[in-house]
């Protein structure tokens, strides 16, 4: 298994039905499965007992037609939270998601040189039709961690290009509004749980977290169980841990169906329909 040269990252996901996702208990006995599984595959996890629950803002933005999600982009924000309190910076991302790599190169996210971003390009693991399978996707990104949040786009297309000039290949009206998909009623409460690190190999070490999307506090909507790791040229060809981890995957399917939930991404669920 040779990975393609360009891919940054790694990530395994899997959706979690929401049911009492808000109790600590409920993710404390998912926490627990999964190092009992670990366990049994003989593979190390390293568990962090002490890591704090972060929590955020998350929305998307796009034209009343969809133009961005019809082209395979996804413009989201993530405004960061400290209690009650949102930060005054946030952070946006945007990504051509597609099932193929070609079809996630056609668009290039990068920001003006104005803008520090991070670029990566993930290949996307999902769960496939049924238990124990998987299917790729392709998620070409640019992360910018600090815009100011009263400055992030004044809400018309325009903006947008500022922004990520690529964009003005799809051709749309300069003038056309830009909006969060949904409306602002729509932004969705984040909580992200770290839950320790699982070793597929000496380089290989992958992050894993759980996610926890909420319409409000005590109301959780979907959960995400992934794990995730840097490709470097130290990894890239050490096909026995890509594979470790491959073959990881699909078993933990097996191991917590009852978990698990049906559908593809998290943003899917925003937009009603594929994203």
């Amino acid at each position: 298994m040779k990975l393609n040269k360009r891919i940054t990252n790694r990530e395994f996901k899997l959706l979690i039905k929401p049911e009492g996702l808000d109790r600590r208990s409920r993710i404390e006995q998912l926490s627990a499965l999964l190092i009992a599984f670990c366990k049994k595959s003989e593979v190390e996890f390293f568990h962090l007992d002490n890591a704090n629950t972060g929590l955020r803002n998350v929305y998307f933005y796009d034209t009343p037609g969809e133009h961005f999600r019809r082209s395979n982009l996804i413009l989201r924000v993530r405004e960061s939270r400290q209690n009650v309190w949102v930060d005054d910076w946030c952070e946006v991302t945007m990504k051509c998601r597609a099932d193929s790599m070609k079809q996630s190169l056609l668009y290039d996210p990068k920001p003006d040189l104005a803008h520090k971003s991070r670029l990566r390009l993930k290949e996307e693991i999902l769960r496939g039709d049924g238990l124990g399978t998987s299917r790729l996707i392709y998620s070409n990104n640019a992360i910018l961690d600090t815009v100011p949040i009263d400055q992030i786009f004044d809400r018309k297309m325009s903006s947008i290009v500022k922004f990520f000039p690529d964009v003005h290949r799809l051709g749309i009206d300069a003038k056309l509004p830009v909006r969060i998909v949904g409306g602002v009623t729509n932004k969705i409460l984040e909580a992200c749980l770290p839950l320790g690190n699982i070793a597929f190999g000496d380089s290989v070490q992958a992050h894993c977290d759980i996610g926890i999307w909420m319409r409000s506090v005590g109301d959780p909507i979907i959960g995400e169980l992934a794990f995730s790791y840097r490709v470097t040229e130290s990894n890239r060809d050490d096909s026995k841990a890509h594979k470790r981890a491959d073959k990881f995957f699909k078993n933990l399917q097996l191991a917590i169906p009852d978990w698990l939930a049906t559908g593809s991404t998290k943003t899917a669920l925003i937009y009603g329909k594929p994203a």
